[in-house]
């Protein structure tokens, strides 16, 4: 496949999960039905009518919000903070260290971004399994970090595309952008960035391949 990575392109910005991390969505869901005794069912629709992701994952409540929503709507009130994080945190699956390895590679080619729509739990997790494996914070990783639960907006917005433009002083056409999710890649396709999507089994090892190639971009539609 093509490359990407081509003249004029000054800016990378990446998603986190399935684009550096892979992820399980519905883990989290299975472990707590298997904690609550409820079916994988009972627990997505409760999930999906109290909005409780999105209002997580844009700000509106905080950690401890998060965890006593949890509490409350699978009615255990005995679970610790600990027993809540560990289950919200099996999205994350095993890193694959060469992606990280391929990220550092570009530091001093490109100005190298983050952008997740995440929570601070889910980070704290990501961080550690960063560490553990001896490689660097994703704070340390990029120049800036732009997570939902921080800037209180969310991919496929626009307005959060923007904020990362404008807040970093990058232009649009000098910006690449890697996600896995269509909605967001069209989104951000519409202000001007080069959006690609990373589409499974290939990864952005794939993708971002040397920059001397001369195939073309392959844009979204």
């Amino acid at each position: 496949m093509a490359g990407v990575l081509k003249p004029g392109i000054k800016n990378i910005i990446f998603d986190l999960g399935d684009v550096i991390i892979p992820i399980d969505l519905r883990a989290p869901i299975r472990n707590f039905a298997s904690l609550s005794g409820m079916s994988e069912e009972a627990v997505e629709s409760l999930w999906k009518e109290h909005g409780l992701t999105m209002h997580y994952e844009t700000g509106l409540i905080d950690d401890a919000g998060f965890r006593q929503h949890v509490r409350d709507l699978l009615k255990n009130d005995s679970w610790a903070d600990e027993v809540i994080d560990t289950a919200w945190n099996t999205v994350l699956l095993d890193l694959p260290v060469e992606r990280v390895d391929r990220i550092r590679e570009l530091h001093g080619k490109y100005r190298l971004f983050l952008l997740s729509n995440t929570s601070a739990i889910h980070i704290q997790g990501v961080n550690k399994i960063f560490m553990a494996l001896g490689q660097p914070s994703l704070e340390e990783l990029f120049e800036r970090v732009y997570y939902s639960y921080e800037v209180k907006m969310a991919k496929p917005s626009p307005e959060i595309y923007r904020h990362v433009l404008t807040t970093s002083g990058l232009v649009a056409e000098e910006t690449l952008f890697l996600d896995d999710n269509p909605h967001n890649i069209r989104s951000a396709a519409e202000l001007g960035i080069h959006a690609v999507q990373v589409q499974p089994p290939l990864s952005i090892l794939d993708y971002l391949r040397d920059e001397s190639t001369n195939e073309d971009i392959p844009h979204s539609s």
